[in-house]
This record gives structure tokens, C-alpha cells and sequence, in this order.
């Protein structure tokens, strides 16, 4: 028997919440609907979702703040927001905040499950199997570890491969210790914090010899891999 897709449903409207959880459950998901931010990030923290269903406008923590919670330890499970706002800036923030998808209220429950579906469909593709990143002038194969510039070749230890690897996926973005530290050490602590930041000092290390790379350190936040 297929496993269902376990939805977080947040919804502070409880009836209206209560209508959409058993419509979605009665099409094939389970769903663990909450009435406000708070109780979903702590449900998200300690049960595995498939995709997320986030009211915008809520008391305690409305969606926007409660997905950006979330985008600094998970990178990965789709969001779709639910929300009555039309303005313009208001979906623009919400895909920068690290939105999948974006319904305005009334919508029709149809176009709900083709969006899902739509959704999970993305999630379940295999990623492209990149073996190879170009970081300025230095070519990175992730398989064999090896940095490569001109004829001088670097073997990186696997937890810089994988940490080098994890910044040219998200080259010229931030990437959140949080996330890092959860990715490649499977725990975020001060020792760990420690370990990564002794990674990281040798990664500039590996790439000295190009002055057009850089990894910035965003405070407070992660870093940034940046090719100028």
C-alpha cells in the first residue's frame, strides 16, 4: 500500500481548517493541522512533513515568520502559503522567504490538489547528478574530492568535499549554519559550530590561490561562497 504524504496544515481559522484537513485527507493525505505558528514549528520540529500549508495571516506567528523559522534549519520541504492578501509585494516576499507556491483566498480546492500534486511531483524527481563545479578558476569534483587548478590538484577530506559542495550549490547565496550543520554534521551545537568554522578557514585555505573567491562570513547568519 502507498504511503500517504503527511501535510503540516496551518490554518488559526478553526473551522475553516477543519473543512480543508478532511477534504485533503479525504483525497489521499494525512494532515496534522495547527492553529498557529507556534504549535506548527514545534510539530515541524519533531515530526518529518512531506509539504507544508501555511496560513499567512495568524496570531502568535503569522506564516512568513513561521517559514523562515523553518528555512534556517530546512531547505528542502515545499511551502504553499494560504492567504486573503493580493498585493503584489506581499507573494513577492513570500517566494523570497523560500515559498513553492502561493494561493490567494477563496480559491478553488481543485486547483489546491493539482498544485500539490504539482509540488510533490518536483520534490520526488532525482536532483541532477552534479559531479563537477566551476569555482572560478578551479574546477571541484565532488566525487573523487579533488580541487583542481592548472595542474596542482588538492584531496579534500570528505567532510570539506561535502562542505565546499554544499556552498557551490548555493554559490553567491547564504547558506544558514543551521542548515550546514544539520546537512553535514547531523547536529547543531558549539561544538560542531567550532568544527565548522575550522572547515571553513581551511576551505579558504584550498582556494587562496584565486583572488576572485571569496567565502564571506554573513554575521549572525552563515556564510557565502562569492565569485567575483
Amino acid at each position: 500500500m502507498k504511503e500517504k504524504k503527511h501535510i503540516l496544515l496551518v490554518e488559526d481559522e478553526e473551522n475553516f481548517g477543519t473543512v480543508l484537513k478532511n477534504y485533503l485527507e479525504l483525497n489521499a493525505y494525512a494532515v496534522t493541522h495547527c492553529v498557529n505558528g507556534k504549535l506548527a514549528l514545534n510539530s515541524f520540529r519533531q515530526h518529518p512533513f512531506d509539504l507544508c500549508i501555511f496560513d499567512v495571516m495568524m496570531p502568535e506567528m503569522d506564516g512568513f515568520t513561521l517559514a523562515r523559522e523553518i528555512r534556517k534549519f530546512d531547505v528542502q520541504t515545499p511551502i504553499l502559503f494560504l492567504t486573503a492578501k493580493t498585493q503584489k509585494h506581499d507573494m513577492i516576499e513570500g517566494y523570497q522567504i523560500g515559498a513553492d507556491d502561493y494561493m490567494t483566498k477563496p480559491f478553488d480546492t481543485e486547483v489546491l490538489l493539482l498544485k500539490l500534486k504539482a509540488i510533490l511531483n518536483r520534490k520526488t524527481q532525482p536532483e541532477p547528478d552534479l559531479k563537477s563545479f566551476r569555482i572560478g578558476n578551479y574546477q571541484f569534483d565532488v566525487n573523487t574530492r579533488v580541487l583542481t587548478l592548472d595542474d596542482e590538484q588538492q584531496k579534500l577530506s570528505p567532510k570539506e568535499a561535502k562542505l565546499l559542495e554544499l556552498l557551490c550549490q548555493n554559490s553567491n547565496e547564504v547558506v544558514t549554519r543551521e542548515v550546514a550543520l544539520n546537512k553535514i554534521w547531523g547536529d547543531h551545537n558549539y561544538f560542531t559550530t567550532r568544527s565548522m568554522d575550522v572547515f571553513i578557514t581551511k576551505l579558504r585555505k584550498h582556494l587562496r590561490k584565486d583572488p576572485m573567491i571569496e567565502i564571506i562570513n554573513v554575521h549572525g547568519n552563515g556564510f557565502r561562497l562569492l565569485v567575483k
